[in-house]
C-alpha cells in the first residue's frame, strides 16, 4: 500500500510536467507480469500434467485423451488455476491443453498484452487437433475473442470474467495509478504503439462471434465489472449468459455451475444454471 501511495503521488505531480516519461514507466509496469507460484491446491493437478513446447517456445500443459479443448489464463495467471474445470473435462473424455501465456510461466518474453496472448492461441491451435472449445479467463477471455477475429477456429467459446473493451481496461489502470489527463493519453498511445492496434478497435462490439458460446461472470467481481458480461452477450448472438451471485474474479473458476455450463455447451445440452436470454 505504501508503494502504491508513493507511485500515485509521483504520478500526480510529475505527470503534469513530464507526461511522456511517467506514461512510459506506467506502460512498462502495465505490461510486465509478476511470476506468481502455484498454490498448494494446484500442485496435484500440476504433477499429473504433461509439459509440451509449441512453436516459438510457447509452453503448455496437457491432460487427458479425446477432443481438444484449449485454455488461456488471465493476467499473472497459471494453467492450473483451472484445476476443477480441467479435472471435469478430462473425466468427460477431452484432451485439455492449457497455455502459459507470453511472459508467463515457462513461455518466453518479458512483456505481455492481449494481442500477444491472442497470437499465442493462434500458434498453439496450429499444432493441435481441431478445437472443440476455447476457454479464457479474464484477459485470456478477451484474448480468445480477439483470436477468433484473427482467424482462430473453434466449435465453441467460453469467456469467464472477461472485459468487453480493452480501452476501458487501460483507462481503469490509468485512474488507478492516478495519471493526469496528458499522461493518461500518452500512456494509452504508448500501449497502442506497442500492441500495434488502436485500443478502441479491441472492443467486442466490433467483433464477429458466430459460434455457440458461454459468458460467465460473478456479480461480486471487483476486478472486472459484471456489466462487461452484458456487453459481450449483446454483441454475441449465439451466447448464453451465466451470472453468479458470488465467485469474485478467481473463485468463479471452480464453481460447479460453471463446470456444468461448460460441459453442457460442449455436449449441446441446455444450460440448467441461471442464465439470461
Amino acid at each position: 500500500m505504501g508503494t502504491l501511495k508513493w507511485v500515485r503521488g509521483v504520478n500526480g505531480t510529475l505527470g503534469w510536467f513530464a507526461p511522456q516519461l511517467v506514461a512510459s514507466k506506467m506502460r512498462l509496469a502495465f505490461m510486465t507480469p509478476r511470476d506468481l507460484p502455484p498454490r498448494d491446491w494446484e500442485l496435484p493437478l500440476l504433477a499429473k500434467s504433461e509439459r509440451i513446447t509449441l512453436r516459438f517456445g510457447l509452453s503448455a500443459l496437457r491432460w487427458g485423451q479425446g477432443p481438444a479443448v484449449l485454455l488461456m489464463h488471465g493476467w499473472e495467471g497459471r494453467p492450473t488455476q483451472f484445476a476443477s474445470l480441467i479435472t471435469a473435462l478430462v473425466d468427460a473424455g477431452y484432451t485439455v491443453v492449457a497455455l502459459d501465456g507470453p511472459a508467463h510461466g515457462r513461455s518466453p518474453g518479458r512483456e505481455a498484452n492481449v494481442v500477444l496472448f491472442a497470437r499465442a492461441m493462434l500458434e498453439a491451435a496450429a499444432e493441435l487437433p481441431p478445437l472443440q472449445a476455447v476457454i479464457g479467463h479474464s484477459m485470456g477471455g478477451a484474448s480468445a475473442m480477439l483470436a477468433v477475429q484473427l482467424g482462430l477456429r473453434t466449435e465453441t467459446l467460453v469467456t469467464i470474467a472477461a472485459p468487453a473493451r480493452i480501452l476501458g481496461v487501460l483507462r481503469g489502470f490509468a485512474r488507478y495509478v492516478r495519471l493526469p489527463p496528458n499522461a493518461r493519453s500518452a500512456f494509452i498511445r504508448q500501449v497502442e504503439n506497442d500492441v500495434g492496434m488502436r485500443a478502441a478497435t479491441l472492443d467486442v462490439a466490433h467483433y464477429q462471434l458466430d459460434m455457440p458460446g458461454l459468458i460467465v461472470h460473478a456479480e461480486d467481481d471487483k476486478l472486472v465489472g459484471v456489466k462487461e458480461s452484458q456487453l459481450i452477450h449483446e454483441a454475441w448472438f449465439d451466447s448464453r449468459l451465466l451470472r453468479l451471485e458470488e465467485g469474485g474474479h478467481q473463485r468463479v473458476l471452480a464453481d460447479p455451475r460453471v463446470i456444468d455450463g461448460v460441459l453442457s455447451l460442449l455436449s449441446g445440452r441446455s444450460l440448467q444454471s441461471r442464465q439470461s436470454a
